[in-house]
């Protein structure tokens, strides 16, 4: 198993996934495409075992970074893979120079809000009405310090 750095040629599989989790507000395949092929703040990877069964995409803008979506294929959620993937972003954006990280996520998601609280983030605002297929609000969520992730390789 390891985490890379997206291809376009992962678009496939990606947007399966993509479909598989988010049926209601998936991004479209020209949304990734433009993300990995014009974006120079986006940084987007893939967790393999021998076929895609996750991602992550992140900006990274001056000290900022934000997380912009994440995924685990259902067959294999429950395994801790997100808390691999995202640690290895985190990582990967503190080596860039970011100082902190924000996110958004349904409040509904308890799920994924303790796997952001595990790793520091703190809950800080509600965007009202954030996501578009059901008008859910989301938590904003910032971790302030990622100086605790540039020397951890173990992602």
């Amino acid at each position: 198993m390891h985490i890379r750095a997206m291809k376009v040629d992962d678009l496939a599989s990606v947007m399966k996934l993509e479909e598989e989790l988010f049926p209601h507000s998936s991004w479209k395949k020209e949304d990734y495409l433009r993300e990995i092929e014009n974006n120079g703040f986006a940084h987007y990877f893939v967790l393999e075992d021998k076929e895609i069964i996750g991602y992550i995409g992140m900006w990274f803008v001056y000290e900022q970074a934000t997380v912009t979506t994440i995924g685990i294929s259902k067959k294999r959620q429950g395994e801790h893979l997100s808390k691999k993937l995202l640690g290895y972003a985190l990582m990967r954006a503190a080596l860039h120079g970011c100082e902190k990280c924000d996110l958004e996520v349904r409040v509904s998601n308890k799920v994924a809000i303790g796997l952001y609280k595990s790793f520091g983030f703190e809950e800080k605002a509600i965007r009202k009405n954030y996501y578009v297929d059901n008008h859910e609000d989301a938590y904003l969520m910032i971790k302030e310090r990622l100086d605790d992730y540039g020397n951890d390789f173990s992602y």
